[in-house]
């Protein structure tokens, strides 16, 4: 379990703290859609009190993880299939951006580093190693941002990426989704290593925006588990 430690003199840190613990748990799923988050709850867990926890819900709430609703409380928030399509049609578009500067920014390092974290990627797939597999998809990923040489558009691109996390977890758990995956990386990777700027950003796009359709039956999924 973890603890926050809590000193009056630094309750932004505090809260800052609480933040980062409660946005892993939403993240790896620790915390799931739907679930309620209520404040002395959380309070006696991080062994605070409920100012900084109640701060740090507020935060969640402005970056779309958390939903407070009045006389009802914070729960983490659930996103309509709409949404959810909406969000990745829009990461479509910000990864293909990435992807066409890594083309043209990229240093061998890089693409070296993209390379290997496929590599993993296809290893963890033969494996059958979920969590492993979405680790090393994460890390892929992370290294076409970077290789984009944009400080904003990595930003942009993470604080949605962020907002989806838990739903990409899911899909990874979809049939064939891991190796197809690896396949559609590598179309991406070597696009970016030949300098194609065109075929990079749309081999991206098609990538990320093929994920809506398997969110969108996530999404489904989860809600009809959630009303039986």
């Amino acid at each position: 379990m973890l603890k926050v430690a809590q000193d009056s003199k630094e309750s932004g840190s505090t809260s800052s703290a609480l933040i980062q613990a409660l946005e892993d748990d939403i993240l790896h799923n620790v915390l799931k859609p739907g679930d309620r988050l209520d404040e002395q709850a959380l309070a006696k867990r991080f062994e605070v009190s409920r100012t900084p926890v109640r701060e740090a819900l507020r935060h969640l709430a402005s970056s779309g993880l958390v939903e407070i609703r009045r006389n009802q409380g914070a729960m983490v928030r659930r996103l309509t299939t709409t949404e959810l399509i909406e969000m990745f049609q829009v990461m479509a578009e910000l990864e293909g951006l990435c992807a066409r500067l890594c083309a043209r920014r990229m240093s061998e390092e890089e693409l070296a580093e993209m390379r290997k974290h496929n590599t993993v990627c296809e290893e963890r797939a033969a494996a059958g190693d979920h969590d492993g597999f979405f680790d090393a998809n994460t890390d892929f990923h992370e290294t076409i941002y970077t290789g984009a040489r944009s400080t904003y558009l990595q930003d942009e691109v993470r604080k949605l990426r962020n907002r989806v996390n838990v739903y990409r977890r899911h899909i990874t758990f979809q049939p064939r989704r891991m190796t197809r995956t690896v396949a559609e990386h590598w179309k991406i990777v070597k696009a970016i290593e030949a300098g194609e700027e065109d075929d990079a950003h749309q081999f991206m796009r098609e990538h990320v925006d093929l994920l809506a359709g398997s969110a969108a039956d996530v999404l489904l999924t989860l809600e009809a588990k959630n009303s039986s």
